[in-house]
């Protein structure tokens, strides 16, 4: 086997092994199934991955010529520019990660950690100060209890789009929203308004102890959460619609 082919296999096999610990960090921790789909992360993902691992070894195979003086200088310049490429599309994927899925009024909210208005992080409590580097957590929000912050609060969600749930210093832990969400909660057999009987049978078919939900408000596809309504626990987020 030619000096050019050892290399090239041995740049594509790394690469392969860098992706592959890759994936794991972002489908299994940071975007656990389903809030990939549900952040419209997957196909952006996968063709930052396929450019990288492809492009990088299918570069420097056509570069690599033995005993050609700049061949050195020239693979470290193309492994240079994978690696800068591949570190600054993790940034921007870690960047956008789900961070908090925040209970607010009559539906959970799903806020990337780049959608968190942190200008009053001092006042959150120390727990939610800072987002999780593993899975994104369970919360609640708390309206202000100055009428004026909580006008203010108001008009910045109507006029500029920016939801209380974006607001870590309104977080408290989802326990106690209990009574709220078990007022709040539907009836499984509403989700046949916004889905096929089949889709709703299979999904429920893992879950039997969800037996009600609420709608998860997300960046690309809105999906459903499962809960137990006696202890309104959190069962699992479905890929299913929770309105048309």
């Amino acid at each position: 086997m030619s000096k050019r082919l050892k290399f090239s296999l041995s740049h594509l096999l790394l690469s392969f092994l860098v992706a592959l610990l890759v994936v794991g960090v972002v489908f299994f921790i940071w975007y656990p199934s389903p809030l990939a789909t549900a952040v419209g992360v997957t196909h952006i993902f996968l063709m930052l991955l396929v450019i990288d691992v492809i492009l990088g070894p299918l570069l420097g195979l056509l570069v690599y010529k033995e005993g050609k003086k700049t061949l050195k200088f020239d693979l470290s310049v193309i492994i240079l520019i994978q690696i800068v490429a591949l570190c600054y599309g993790v940034y921007s994927i870690e960047q956008g990660r789900p961070a908090w899925l925040v209970y607010n009024v009559d539906r959970f909210e799903l806020v990337r950690k780049n959608e968190l208005v942190d200008s009053n992080i001092q006042q959150a409590q120390p727990q939610f100060q800072q987002a999780s580097w593993l899975k994104p957590q369970y919360v609640a929000t708390e309206f202000a209890k100055d009428t004026q912050q909580r006008n203010d609060e108001m008009f910045a969600e109507v006029f500029s789009g920016i939801s209380i749930a974006q607001r870590p210093e309104r977080y408290v832990e989802l326990t106690q929203a209990k009574t709220q969400i078990q007022q709040r909660v539907l009836p499984l057999n509403e989700l046949e308004q916004y889905n096929s009987k089949a889709e709703v049978e299979k999904a429920l078919a893992k879950y039997p102890n969800a037996d009600a939900w609420l709608p998860l408000k997300a960046n690309a596809v809105d999906m459903v959460v499962l809960l137990n309504k006696e202890t309104a626990e959190v069962i699992k987020i479905v890929d299913l619609r929770p309105w048309h």
